[in-house]
């Protein structure tokens, strides 16, 4: 295993003090236990937390900021933060106006979060992100939340920055949440450091269709195709599971898994912005690159949006963190 690391035990710890020298005029970092927090904090809004195992960079601290997260709270690498992380988080960043956690569904990160908002005093609500349609609906634990969170936390982050009050930022969250479908696909598996190996392994015509981000193994493992070949089946499934009407606008979000080059994740993004523009969707926005990765895993994941005007607006509204910023 070739890292850049001293010891598996102090990556976190060490990253996250140099993300917070590199990031100091947007967030500040707070150990013992580890939580990032925005700067410039705002009373009298609603405080919008979330959070998750780390090697999901910049997802989750990266997008704390501005216009998006007001805190984040990191585990170890795939391990879900603990409810101290979060109750010290919402203690700091509680403007008056409730805290509104935004959580992946994974069985830790649900059961933690759960746990928090039961011990919170004030007013507290959930968003719970479970976008990915590589799983059915009728899944014993329900589907996973992957990149299709970046998109429920810029657009909550927005709402929240204008005013809207904790009932309607949960509304609006659970309406992105139904409105967005992603599902991924991997070329390599990822090394967790502390395990020193791949979690899996592929043959070098091999292919793991419907990943998740936790270095688990997806729906099927299948023989190598070409890049539109696989583009297709991907977002067939999640043109399958929104079946948008023709002329409907959408955010087509292009995520890279840590290892594969912009090149080829906008060469993905060609293909699978002909694949729906041939169906008559108007791809109004776009987001390409690395937003939930999965350390060093080769593979991207497609996500697709349903956006009204509302939802469309406050995408476009400013935001300033270290993995998102327009607008500011």
């Amino acid at each position: 295993m070739k890292k850049f690391i001293d010891s598996p035990g102090t990556l976190l710890d060490t990253s996250l003090q140099g993300f917070a020298k590199a990031h100091a005029d947007i967030v500040e970092v707070r150990t013992q236990p580890n939580f990032v927090l925005r700067k410039q904090r705002k009373t009298g809004k609603v405080a919008l937390i979330s959070g998750g195992g780390s090697g999901h960079e910049p997802l989750h601290a990266g997008f704390v900021g501005y216009g998006m997260l007001d805190a984040a709270c990191p585990g170890q690498v795939f391990t879900s933060p603990t409810p101290d992380q979060m109750l010290e988080a919402a203690a700091a960043v509680d403007g008056g106006a409730g805290v509104l956690f935004i959580v992946k569904n994974y069985a830790g990160d649900v059961m933690n979060f759960e746990m928090a908002a039961e011990m919170l005093d004030g007013p507290s609500a959930t968003v719970l992100v479970d976008d990915d349609v590589s799983l059915p609906k009728d899944h014993p634990i329900g589907r996973r939340g992957v990149a299709g969170t970046t998109i429920v936390e810029k657009i909550l982050g927005a709402a929240a920055e204008q005013g809207y009050d904790l009932a309607a930022c949960k509304a609006l969250g659970e309406r992105v949440v139904r409105a967005t479908a992603s599902m991924g696909v991997a070329l390599t598996s990822c090394t967790v450091p502390a395990l020193g190996h791949p979690t899996f392994e592929l043959g070098a015509d091999e292919i793991e269709i419907g990943v998740g981000i936790h270095g688990e193994r997806g729906r099927e493992t299948g023989k190598l195709l070409s890049a539109s070949e696989i583009v297709g089946r991907i977002a067939g499934h999640i043109q399958q599971e929104l079946n948008p009407p023709s002329g409907q606008a959408v955010l087509l979000h292009v995520n890279g898994f840590g290892a594969t080059p912009l090149l080829e994740l906008h060469l993905v993004y060609e293909l699978a912005w002909q694949y729906w523009r041939e169906r008559g969707l108007n791809i109004q926005r776009s987001l390409v690159g690395n937003f939930t990765t999965s350390l060093d895993m080769a593979g991207c994941s497609l996500t697709l949006s349903l956006l009204d005007d509302e939802m469309l607006g406050l995408w476009d509204a400013p935001v300033n963190t270290a993995a998102l910023r327009w607008g500011c």
